[in-house]
């Protein structure tokens, strides 16, 4: 289809900057269109951004906190008032449904409010007579320059995962936003310099693996935030630190879904559907594998079955919205289709078969229906491989103790849940589980911006989680002041 594409420029020392050179196709998944071709920047593009972010630094850290959050205070003001676009944006580039689409950006929304409140965050500690006389306090500094790398699952939630706080704090950034959606990147960075912001304090350059090495190599970036598969964060993780920089970076996940035979179906059977094949499963904390205790699968999968069925699959970009859009590309969808083809291969059932979903008026676009499929053993490729699609893995365990120990063999630690209606079950579900973040009787235990997105093992490298107070401490550097003044008996030693 002839369509005029989408303007995806670079935005760096205040100028929106078209540059010449190769480009990445970005699509509208749902009908396989072109809408906008994303430049394939390098060295150079980030050599430009780092520098009007180097210059931008000492003025902008220098603002006051109240100032600052000031400017996010506008922010969030602008992007209530452009909530519709965003989400249209949101879904022609990623293919959410809108709903979906508002949910990613009200949760991105969240971590504006929470840099709203920097002046608060910012608090240092301070203890009088720490010795006679002597005083001491603490103060938490800005870094510089700090840069993002984030992922296409989330183009509006990730990026305002990181630079609101990261600028609030008194920082500069530069964000390397997925090629493939780079259009919500783009809109939100039209808000924020509408804001207010100074220029260079935030700049966006568009590439792929060039774009990111200079980010990780060079001399002035002080701490990198990246959220992608767990191959690149430990290569982001170990390329950053070696250059000395401060680094967060959030991998893949596998997580595990615990059914008890006591658990609410009704209640199950939602929370399951929305787990697995919400945002058609391309999300890291996607409830990817069903652990059925006992008797449970019985009461559970006739139900999940019929819900998984029910799914409509289509368009996002039409008013008309289906319950479940397509995935991001035809090759990870042909990705999806090839582990769901080696799990029933390797002796696995497939109870629910979304592999032939069809849209009529969109014969192009990138779909994919609800899948469910049983029997799944440990040994299996789908047992170990994080599919990032909508497949509901089915592993059935004789009791709790052996689900605890199969989720606990995952590389893995992003998330897990257990539905009960047991505390005890409950309690020595969350005492047990090697997980960041453990949901009882809820499917997505996703944390909100007040507290840390806390990844464990190989679904993150790091010490400072994204989000929270962790944040805060990540992009921030602590200065310790002791003091003491003399003058008459201040500060002398005492005398009785």
């Amino acid at each position: 289809m002839n369509q005029t594409l989408t303007p995806c420029p670079n935005y760096i020392a205040g100028e929106w900057l078209t540059p010449s050179g190769p480009t990445t196709p970005v699509y509208n998944p749902s009908t396989g269109d072109v809408i906008a071709e994303c430049p394939a920047g390098g060295a150079a593009e980030v050599g430009d951004a780092v520098a009007a972010a180097a210059a931008a630094f000492p003025g902008w850290s220098e603002t006051p906190a109240v100032e600052r959050a000031r400017v996010f205070f506008r922010f969030r003001q602008l992007i209530e008032q452009n909530y519709d676009k965003l989400c249209v944006t949101v879904s022609r580039e990623h293919g959410k449904t809108l709903s979906e689409a508002r949910g990613d950006v009200h949760r991105g929304l969240e971590n504006v409010e929470y840099a709203c409140g920097v002046p608060t965050l910012l608090f240092g500690d301070t203890l009088e007579n720490l010795a006679r006389g002597v005083d001491c306090e603490t103060l938490n500094q800005p870094l510089g320059v700090c840069a993002g790398i984030t992922p296409f699952n989330f183009p509006a939630m990730v990026p305002l995962w990181m630079y609101p706080l990261a600028i609030a704090c008194g920082n500069t950034f530069v964000l390397k936003p997925s090629e493939k959606v780079p259009l919500t990147a783009i809109l939100l960075g039209q808000l924020l310099e509408q804001a207010g912001l100074p220029k260079g304090v935030f700049n966006i350059v568009h590439g792929g693996r060039p774009c990111v090495d200079a980010l990780l190599t060079h001399p002035k970036v002080r701490a990198v935030s990246f959220v992608g598969s767990t191959p690149i964060a430990k290569y982001i993780y170990e390329t950053g630190t070696r250059n000395g920089k401060r680094v967060q970076a959030n991998g893949c996940a596998k997580n595990y879904i615990v059914i008890m035979p006591d658990a609410d179906i009704g209640k199950t059977v939602e929370a399951l559907s929305t787990a697995a094949f919400g945002c058609a499963g391309e999300r890291c904390m996607a409830g990817s594998t069903a652990l059925t205790v006992g008797a449970a699968a019985e009461r559970l999968l006739p139900d999940l079955i019929a819900a998984a069925k029910a799914i409509k699959v289509g368009r996002t970009d039409q008013p008309a919205q289906p319950d479940m859009g397509p995935v991001i590309t035809a090759a990870h969808r042909d990705r999806v289709l090839s582990l769901v083809a080696t799990g029933e291969s390797e002796g696995a059932k497939i109870i629910a078969d979304g592999r032939g979903a069809r849209v009529p008026d969109a014969p192009r676009g990138f779909y994919l229906g609800a899948t469910i499929v049983d029997g799944v053993e440990a040994n299996m490729t789908l047992a170990r491989e994080e599919v990032f699609g909508p497949v509901l893995n089915v592993m059935r365990m004789g009791d709790l103790d052996a689900a605890i120990t199969q989720a606990n063999a995952s590389a893995f630690g992003n998330g897990a849940a257990i539905f009960t209606s047991s505390g005890r079950a409950a309690r020595e579900f969350k005492h047990r589980v090697k997980a960041g973040m453990v949901g009882i009787n809820v499917g997505v235990p996703a944390t909100m911006a007040m507290f840390p997105f806390t990844g464990w093992d190989d679904s993150f490298y790091g010490d400072l989680h994204i989000q929270g107070k962790e944040a805060v401490q990540c992009y921030t550097q602590q200065k310790v002041i002791t003091s003491r003044w003399f003058g008459g008996d201040v500060g002398d030693v005492w005398k009785k």
